[in-house]
């Protein structure tokens, strides 16, 4: 399979060129079929390497031409496939075409359709290109793509200035996180002589260096990591992310952007076991970040923003999981959250296309009955992000906390504490939506039905995976052989060789299992007391609430506080340079020397006075001061 592996990325980047230029001649029926297809035989030929790796167990190397040279330095364009990439082009490439799919009954009243397709493509083509790149500076292209084109798509519907705000949003922090990831690209050509993997981490460890350089190194790259994935404190953005099409928000949460963080340190490992100060931050602030995105979610109303901060708080628990050590764990986490998060998202389109756009949870209820497949799928990805076996989320979730038990007690305390708020909160997302009395209008009521085929199918496939996806790592304690650990052992040898890490007992981790379990139950049965029994509806916006709900509702007052410290500031500092350095400095000082010339000029003009007396005049005294000039100096 080696010699068609430049065929992944170039078929959706030719997907982009076809739809882009054809997109407004080109049928939507055709549209739809190339942007799908072209990225269904990238999967096709993913699944080959795939296979080709789990039984050679060697990773792939192709050199595909010298980049640039620049002293010492010799870049190649090149790819490395290995366990970790492989996996990687799997869930890029099956999940962006069930997205795909879905997209052409989703977007196909758009008079964007071909517009929408193109970027689509554009943005699997920069995600393979992030994840097979095999240096830092091919990784950096991706990295830098797939942020222009989560601007292109969130901003989709630039008319709306909202939606075009949420865009630049989305941008201008990720450039925060970037500049960050280039600097340490920088440094790391410096200390080793390279940007390819290859090299960094044969010589990573062997150097005569304490843990320094790494620490700078791998804080920088996580500051990156920060920015992509959605971080404290630069996690505004991701929300805000909801403002573009419900396809877009499923593959930004799901299956690329977001998790490209957790997979360049997945991949920088070595890097980062070396620099055990790094780790600590990294699971301090992946954990803060998996808290306090569950908190705002308990109260939101939106079903788009419960599932986008949803997908913050696991995020941080990746990043857990990293910190920790658990870097199989972390990746598995990245696996099956790819499956239910896809499978939830698009499963709130179908809703929100039932309902005639609206998104408001309050206006809901009792769809059950109605979107029989939409309900029966997202109750199948809301069991697996609570955690409940024997479902894709328990597995890779377990993995983690166990890890974090024992990293620290405290930690796992609050990871398992964290888990029961998104049993709770997923449920009370689906007692709202599908359970009770329909409270929309009796316009919407009358025109439910469920969705397209084209958008059904997807979610069906991605149900079918969130069941079955977790056996990939069912754990030794419960019988099985954790077939991932196995297969990415490779990846994560020279890690694993100096992470101290003491074992779990059976017993204790089947009892850590079951107080995690419990907990999302106890959850799960409270959510249901308080809006199945009880039968509670949020109040509405202009209604009093309680001051911790008010506060959970409004975001902890994170955007109106960064508004304050950072935007407000910046603003009154621009207008400071625009009013007093730029227009009475820098534009006074260059119109001053203009209008002196002008002044000047004005002057000399007046000895032109067309008397020619005047002329011998003032040439006589010419002479004169010339000879007096030349006596003087003699």
């Amino acid at each position: 399979m080696d010699k068609y592996i430049w065929l992944i990325p170039i078929l959706p980047l030719a997907g982009f060129i076809i739809n882009g230029i054809g997109r407004n001649t080109l049928s939507k029926a055709v549209i739809g079929f190339i942007g799908s297809a072209l990225v269904l035989i990238s999967f096709g030929i993913s699944v080959g390497l795939f296979l080709q790796i789990n039984d050679t167990h060697k990773a792939i190397n192709v050199d595909l031409f010298n980049w640039f040279t620049a002293g010492s330095v010799k870049i190649s364009f090149a790819f490395l496939i290995d366990q970790l990439s492989a996996l990687m082009l799997l869930i890029i490439t099956g999940v962006g075409f069930l997205i795909h799919l879905y997209s052409v009954g989703y977007m196909k009243d758009d008079a964007g359709f071909g517009k929408f397709f193109a970027y689509l493509n554009l943005f699997i083509f920069f995600m393979l290109l992030l994840v097979m790149g095999s240096n830092y500076l091919i990784m950096f292209i991706g990295w830098e793509g797939v942020g222009l084109c989560s601007y292109l798509l969130i901003g989709f519907w630039y008319t709306n200035p909202d939606y075009a705000d949420a865009a630049k949003k989305a941008f201008i922090m990720n450039r925060i996180g970037d500049l960050g990831f280039i600097i340490a690209i920088f440094i790391i050509m410096v200390i080793f002589g390279s940007a390819n993997f290859a090299d960094i981490f044969k010589l990573a460890g062997t150097k005569g260096f304490a843990s320094a350089p790494y620490t700078i190194i791998t804080i920088l790259l996580f500051v990156g990591a920060i920015g992509k994935s959605a971080q404290l404190p630069l996690f505004t953005w991701l929300p805000d992310a909801m403002a573009g099409p419900t396809p877009v928000s499923a593959l930004i949460h799901a299956a690329t952007m977001v998790t490209a963080g957790v997979y360049m340190i997945a991949r920088s490992n070595i890097l980062f076991t070396l620099a055990p100060a790094t780790m600590h931050i990294i699971a301090v602030v992946g954990l803060t970040t998996a808290v306090l995105a569950a908190l705002i979610a308990l109260t939101q109303t939106d079903i788009k923003k419960v599932l986008a901060y949803s997908t913050v708080s696991q995020l941080g628990y990746m990043f857990l999981g990293l910190g920790v050590g658990a870097y199989t764990g972390a990746f598995f986490h990245l696996l099956t959250h790819a499956f239910f998060k896809a499978l939830l998202f698009l499963g709130a389109g179908s809703v929100i296309h039932a309902v005639s756009g609206e998104q408001d949870m309050r206006n809901m209820g009792g769809l059950s009955g109605k979107l029989k497949i939409t309900f029966i799928t997202m109750f199948i990805g809301t069991l697996a992000i609570s955690g409940i076996p024997p479902f894709a989320g328990f597995f890779s979730k377990d993995e983690i906390l166990a890890h974090t038990f024992m990293h620290s007690t405290p930690m796992y305390i609050i990871g398992v504490i964290t888990a029961m708020f998104t049993a709770f909160y997923m449920f009370r997302m689906m007692y709202l939506t599908f359970f009770g009395k329909f409270r929309g209008t009796h316009e919407q009521e009358r025109h439910l039905h469920e969705s397209p085929s084209s958008m059904t199918i997807p979610l069906i496939i991605l149900a079918g995976l969130s069941i079955v996806g977790g056996f990939i790592g069912v754990p030794e304690a419960l019988g099985g052989h954790h077939w991932l650990e196995h297969f990415l052992a490779p990846v994560f040898e020279k890690s694993t060789a100096l992470l101290v890490v003491p074992e779990l007992s059976k017993s204790t981790e089947i009892t850590l299992m079951c107080i995690s379990v419990g907990g999302a139950l106890l959850a799960i049965l409270y959510a249901y007391v308080k809006y199945i029994k009880n039968a509670h509806v949020p109040v509405r916006d202009t209604e009093e609430r309680p001051a911790l709900v008010d506060i959970s509702y409004h975001k902890f007052y994170i955007d109106e506080l960064y508004d304050a410290i950072i935007r407000k500031p910046l603003d009154a500092l621009s207008v400071f340079f625009d009013k007093v350095v730029d227009r009475l400095g820098i534009d006074g000082f260059v119109n001053g020397l203009g209008k002196g010339s002008i002044e000047a000029s004005k002057g000399l003009r007046l000895l032109q006075t067309g008397n020619v007396g005047f002329y011998i005049f003032m040439m006589v005294a010419g002479i004169i001061s010339i000879l007096m000039y030349i006596l003087i100096k003699a």
